[in-house]
């Protein structure tokens, strides 16, 4: 039997400030059941130590998608004719809860991934990425993860708590849930409290590129290394939109000068074509601090670019 795919309503079907509010305007359904990969929204930002507004995160990028189209012009790829793709909503967190919605939020994903389908997230603040990490690890074991991102998030505590959006890389690290060999940390860049807010990662055998490393270059050669050194082991992408110059995405809780550009995150996000990769995330879009949309517009086209790079289905 021929499987037809989900296909994005386009826009000579429907004007494209119309149609369904889901990412790309993709059909809806309400679990992963039959999917290759799903989009899934977590709208929080309680996890956040400075502005807030993440909450509203995944519902500006699903209002953003709506342009994109089916095919990348860039790279050929076509994700729709090989893979079955819908957006199954988001995940009812407790909002008044941090402890309570980190446990939501890794049930939800062990029902995802319960369907062999490979989640990409829409944040949400980067605490999520935790509790993520955890449902992934218990499906697929400890992984290696590419975090594109400006700030290393691995504080030990953050007001004497273990959990918030400052420190989920720390307890990744303390769960045993990555191959500490493989995992790289890209853009990190601003001031800091010691020399060691960026080297415990390299200590633990992490490899750290900060932001003045990728100044005026080209990142291709950069992610052609990683994904060499990452081979065919389970890999998670973490994109943070702060790792952004505030120039491209103001809209967000801690903005730091100096960073990466668009055209690197693309070059970075399409470099991992080849991966095995497990899943996915952009967070920290924070709409209130951009009404143009703007970053909101780049994070839909970040999580589509994911969406070209996953493996394919035999």
């Amino acid at each position: 039997m021929t499987t037809r795919f989900n296909q994005p309503l386009g826009g000579n079907e429907m004007p494209r400030f119309g149609g369904p509010a889901t990412m790309m305007r993709l059909p809806s359904q309400p679990t992963a059941e039959g999917l290759n990969a799903c989009f899934v929204g977590i709208p929080m930002d309680i996890g956040s130590s400075n502005r807030s507004g993440t909450r509203h995160g995944p519902r500006q990028i699903r209002a953003e998608s709506c342009m994109l189209r089916p095919y990348n012009m860039a790279t050929g790829a076509a994700p729709f004719e090989h893979l079955q793709v819908a957006d199954i909503g988001d995940i009812a967190i407790n909002t008044f809860d941090l402890k309570k919605t980190v446990d939501i939020i890794t049930e939800a994903y062990d029902a995802i991934l319960a369907h062999d389908c490979i989640p990409l997230t829409l944040g949400g603040d980067h605490t999520l990425t935790y509790p993520v990490l955890r449902a992934i690890a218990r499906k697929h074991g400890p992984v290696a993860l590419i975090h594109i991102d400006a700030h290393a998030d691995i504080n030990d505590e953050m007001f004497g708590e273990k959990i918030a959006h400052g420190t989920p890389f720390r307890r990744a690290f303390d769960d045993g849930l990555l191959q500490n060999d493989k995992v790289f940390q890209i853009g990190l860049r601003g001031t800091g409290y010691s020399p060691d807010d960026f080297n415990w990662a390299r200590k633990q055998g992490w490899t750290v590129v900060q932001a003045e490393e990728c100044w005026g270059k080209s990142l291709k050669p950069l992610i052609d290394d990683v994904r060499s050194r990452i081979g065919d082991a389970p890999t998670y992408l973490t994109y943070d939109i702060d790792s952004l110059d505030p120039a491209f995405a103001p809209g967000t809780g801690t903005v730091e000068i100096g960073g990466l550009t668009t055209w690197q995150a693309l070059e970075l996000v399409r470099g991992c074509a080849g991966l095995n990769l497990v899943g996915g995330d952009l967070v920290e879009v924070s709409p209130p601090y951009d009404p143009s949309g703007n970053t909101a517009l780049i994070g839909a086209n970040l999580l589509y670019e994911m969406l070209c790079v996953l493996p394919r289905v035999p």
